[in-house]
């Protein structure tokens, strides 16, 4: 049976557990440029919806099926969030990760990380009215 799976290795290419490298997508030195300003833009998006206490940062990583795309959000007090992916490279144009994806994570993550800061404050906040 273990011939049958991509995951029982190539005999002296392939560890079993391992992908070939055939099977993970290479990107282009244009493509990774154009998958960093994508990154980078929902990273500013999301700094545009947060006040500046709460630390933004991006990042581009290589994983099993491609390349990984991860933006994190530390707020001043709570637990830090996160939003990873792995962006479909099949229909590369001016821009892989498209506009509207782009606010939706952005907002997405301003959203919980404001949620965070609410969670990690509301026993230590007395309401002034009802």
């Amino acid at each position: 049976m273990n011939g049958n799976t991509p995951y029982a290795g190539l005999p002296g290419e392939t560890a079993a557990g391992q992908r070939a490298a055939a099977d993970i997508p290479d990107l282009s030195s244009s493509q990774k440029r154009v998958l960093h300003r994508d990154v980078s833009r929902i990273a500013a998006r999301t700094r545009e919806f947060l006040p500046n206490e709460y630390v933004v940062d991006a990042d581009v990583s290589t994983g099993a099926t491609g390349p990984q795309v991860t933006v994190a959000v530390r707020p001043p007090v709570g637990h830090a969030v996160s939003a990873g992916f792995t962006p479909e490279m099949e229909d590369i144009s001016e821009e892989i990760i498209t506009a509207d994806e782009r606010d939706e994570v952005a907002r997405g993550l301003a959203a919980s990380a404001a949620l965070q800061v609410k969670r990690a404050v509301s026993d230590a906040v007395t309401p002034t009215a009802k």
